[in-house]
């Protein structure tokens, strides 16, 4: 019998963990029961007889194969030394099936780090799902896209009706899915009405520098020195992040300043205008007087999650119109309502010469778009402007950006964000208050970073080991974070949930990665006991 204050195990396909002592109360209990956690994050927990009834009654009535197994009190008692979240965590580990990984290893061209040691075969809403019917919260919204969760009931219909009528035609050919995507694009910014539709955002970074370089007559373009917009040609140019290496050459013209980072700040007690002027007076003094653009993230997500501070956009918009350059806001990650306004730089109230949407604009889907202002367009097909490619303004993406506008727009998800994420720093924020490996938590909306920090000298204890392993056991707990692992910023963890999360995927985010965070640590006993 189950009394008051007696353990139990929840098995759960893809989560674990246990409550806090301060919550083993039966109000509590009964509230998490509400809540849904025993079926998604709490492993081990306090009951009362009724309260497990509850929980076995909820999980019956939910059809799944979820289930509670008991363990006597005595049993427990005698294993009081034992990590009851450890020992619920080991049969939750993801297993690896071997064939499958021996023809991915014989087949597949590695393109940047390891695969993900967990085989998705669905995925809907905020979660994976493997063949075994494990399940992993998506707390990166797939590569950073899945605004809409994934496989969102209207997206798939848009999907499934528009692939059933008009899929790719013709670069010169238009549609009325082009057409009505260019105009709900051109209402959101109606500064910039003239639109063109591509596919990924490396291709419209691409699109945008030569559109910039045409209409100034410059080729010198400027970037941030933790800047990542794309792979290919003038993108992975001007791409410092990572990836200069062994490729021989990259474009001429191209020159780095640093963003500015409050927390690990280039120079000490400098404000960010001193920093940003600093910066352009040396530009001034390598440029040819060809510049062209200046290409910006205004959350530099890759870069480490790196928000402009209110005021900079516009500073760097003034530094532009000074020297004749255009401003290219690359918002790939920001765009669709993910920083809490429709697009980041509204924050700021500084509108770009050309914005480049890709990511989140097909919520996960391969859809880009530039946009640009009448005076541009006209001086650019004066000029005669090239970019014509085989997926430009197809009609089936379209589709679907219009659906994504919609929804966004409709269920005021750009709001939510904003919301959701002041939930979700706070909270990420107490996590700091209680590891000493998080030094910083920042970022906007539903797009945030927590940089961990070396606790010694130890490299075992460095923020690059330590990010990493809270990631690993994070994963295993049955949650999908992302280390920025290249560069200066590895220990930075990205978190970019859907914007259709409910608050309790968000709480259960929360306690997996508390869970995770609680586990590397206890592996590392003689940190641990100095603290």
């Amino acid at each position: 019998m189950l009394a008051p204050g007696d353990w139990i195990a929840v098995k759960t396909p893809g989560g674990g963990g246990y409550g806090p002592a301060t919550e083993r109360d039966p109000a509590m209990v009964e509230r998490d029961i509400a809540r849904g956690y025993y079926t998604d994050v709490e492993a081990v927990r306090l009951f009362t007889r009724t309260h497990a009834a509850a929980a076995e009654s909820r999980i019956s009535r939910s059809g799944s194969c979820w289930h509670l197994f008991g363990l006597s009190c005595a049993a427990l008692r005698r294993r009081k030394h034992v990590s009851k979240r450890r020992s619920i965590m080991d049969e939750r580990t993801i297993p690896s099936d071997a064939e499958f990984w021996t023809r991915a290893r014989r087949h597949l061209l590695k393109y940047g780090g390891e695969f993900v040691d967990f085989v998705p075969v669905r995925a809907e809403g905020a979660f994976l799902y493997d063949d075994a019917g494990r399940r992993v919260l998506d707390f990166t919204s797939g590569q950073m896209s899945a605004v809409l969760g994934h496989s969102h009931p209207e997206i798939v219909a848009t999907v499934r009706d528009g692939i059933g009528r008009l899929d790719h035609l013709f670069s010169s050919m238009l549609s009325r899915p082009v057409v009505d995507l260019a105009e709900a694009l051109a209402r959101l910014v109606p500064q910039l009405p003239k639109v063109m539709l591509l596919s990924t955002g490396g291709e419209a970074n691409e699109a945008a520098i030569k559109l910039a370089k045409l209409v100034t007559g410059g080729w010198e373009v400027v970037g941030f020195a933790q800047s990542w917009h794309g792979m290919t040609g003038m993108a992975a140019s001007a791409t410092y992040k990572a990836g200069r290496r062994g490729y021989g050459p990259m474009a001429m013209g191209c020159f780095a300043i640093p963003a500015p980072n409050a927390y690990r700040p280039r120079f000490p007690g400098v404000d960010w205008q001193t920093e940003l002027n600093d910066a352009f007076d040396l530009l001034d003094r390598q440029s040819t007087g060809n510049l062209a653009a200046f290409i910006a993230e205004p959350i530099l997500s890759s870069g480490g999650v790196i928000e402009l501070p209110a005021g900079y956009l516009a500073a760097l918009k003034q530094k532009c119109i000074e020297r004749g350059m255009l401003l290219i806001l690359d918002e790939a990650q920001t765009g669709m309502g993910r920083s809490g306004t429709m697009f980041a730089f509204e924050r700021d109230g500084v509108v770009p010469d050309i914005l480049v949407l890709s990511k989140t604009l097909g919520a996960g889907l391969p859809l880009a778009a530039v946009m640009t202002t009448d005076q541009i367009s006209q001086t650019a097909d004066d000029r005669g402007f090239l970019f014509y490619t085989t997926h430009v303004n197809d009609p089936l993406p379209a589709m679907v950006g219009l659906k994504v506008i919609e929804i966004v727009r409709r269920d005021g998800l750009a709001a939510r964000a904003g919301e959701l994420g002041d939930r979700l720093k706070r909270e990420l924020l107490s996590l700091k208050q209680r590891y000493p490996c998080i030094g910083d938590v920042r970022g906007r909306g539903l797009l945030l970073g927590v940089e961990f920090r070396a606790l010694d000298r130890n490299e075992n204890h460095s923020a690059r080991s330590l990010s990493d392993a809270v990631t690993e056991k994070a994963l295993r707990l049955g949650l999908s974070a992302n280390i920025v692992r290249t560069g200066g910023s590895d220990g930075v963890m990205r978190i970019a949930p859907p914007l259709t999360a409910t608050e309790a995927e968000i709480d259960l985010g929360l306690d997996l990665l508390d869970a995770a965070l609680e586990q590397m640590l206890e592996k590392l006993p003689r940190v641990h006991a100095a603290e």
